[in-house]
């Protein structure tokens, strides 16, 4: 993946900035490209499960509020969540280019198998954004974080924690994402240029559909194999496998919890990082990819193409297509220090959320009050 993050920023930045001014038409007037629908339009939006919270609770709300913010409350979001089921996506997706959306929004459950639907979609004449993750197929453009980034923050955050004293001999468990998704190979490759020659992987799982019960079963596989008190730290590519993960080593009687990793900095995750149980996340702005994401969709489909080429100023491959039009938002390291000036400040969560009554005294103690 070639990554251009700078030009990133520079043209979410440009292209908000223009709008705001009325150059790139946001409200609808669009004297320099060729619209091809108005604001009555219907973006379809397939999410691909429900463990992760984030895609009921943030993605999926923000972009119908920003679809409708840009149509003058005219335009429409069709959802479905697929629930980690490859085939069910595929026949949400169909249904979506049956009833003629004018646009789809696709996180794709496994971006190898959607392929051929987003070809049909394509032959329907129905553009498909990729969201968040990179799905084959002919697709018109990709927004996401930048995923071997987020691996690099996860593999520095873990070599911090184990601080001045690592040996390369110190062993690490790594529970990295599902096989089916592009991200998790991403991440596991920023991750392991980090952590390469500096510990030793001595059990390394890929975790189907990315389930917490999942990663559970496999730390309790590395945990007989290795030994309770021979894991230095482990590697978790999300939160909620970072909670499998605590649950695992508790019940194998580990009292003091190595440094664990994690991403997505969920309202749990945020609440054992704060109490010790968990080292660190990964904060990525959900509000920012989304807002762009929609605002993508609506570009493309109403023939903004100004607009829509200031959004996706990166290229990136996949293994069908090359040169893909993309935006990669950049990633925070949320740790205890800055949770106030990240998912606090960014109003993901108030505090009263994060600092319930069994983690008062863990909040007070950080200053987060």
């Amino acid at each position: 993946m070639r990554r251009r993050i700078a030009m990133s920023v520079v043209a979410s930045s440009l292209s908000l900035s223009l709008a705001g001014c009325g150059v790139l038409g946001a409200t609808g007037d669009s004297s320099e490209a060729s619209p091809t629908k108005g604001n009555n339009i219907t973006v379809g939006l397939l999410l691909p499960e429900t463990a992760n919270t984030r895609y009921d609770k943030f993605d999926y709300p923000i972009i119908k509020e920003r679809v409708a913010a840009l149509t003058e409350n005219q335009g429409k979001v069709q959802y479905a969540n697929a629930d980690a089921d490859a085939n069910k996506q595929a026949s949400q997706l169909q249904q979506m280019i049956d009833e003629q959306v004018d646009v789809i929004l696709l996180d794709a459950v496994d971006a190898h198998a959607i392929a051929d639907g987003v070809k049909k979609a394509k032959d329907a004449g129905i553009p498909v954004i990729a969201y968040d993750r990179l799905a084959e197929g002919p697709i018109d453009a990709y927004i996401s974080f930048d995923n071997e980034l987020v691996g690099e923050v996860q593999g520095r955050s873990l070599l911090d924690a184990l601080g001045s004293d690592i040996d390369s001999s110190d062993k690490i468990v790594m529970m990295n994402g599902s096989p089916t998704d592009p991200n998790a190979k991403q991440f596991k490759q920023g991750a392991l240029s980090e952590l390469n020659g500096k510990v030793t992987i001595a059990q390394s799982f890929d975790t189907k559909e990315w389930k917490p019960e999942n990663a559970e079963a496999n730390m309790a596989q590395a945990i007989e194999q290795i030994g309770k008190d021979n894991i230095a730290a482990v590697y978790s590519a999300n939160d909620g496998m970072a909670g499998g993960i605590v649950k695992a080593l508790e019940a194998a009687g580990v009292t003091k919890l190595p440094p664990i990793t994690g991403q997505d900095a969920e309202l749990d995750a945020v609440q054992r990082i704060i109490a010790g149980e968990q080292y660190m996340s990964v904060y990525k702005s959900y509000p920012q990819e989304a807002e762009v994401a929609a605002e993508m969709a609506v570009a493309k489909v109403q023939g903004k193409d100004i607009q829509f080429d200031a959004l996706a100023r990166d290229r990136v491959d996949s293994p069908t297509d090359k040169g893909i039009p993309a935006q990669l938002v950049s990633v925070v390291a949320l740790t205890r220090e800055n949770i106030k000036d990240t998912v606090v400040a960014d109003g993901i969560y108030k505090v009263s959320e994060i600092c319930t009554a069994e983690y008062k005294d863990a909040c007070a103690a950080i200053g987060l009050k």
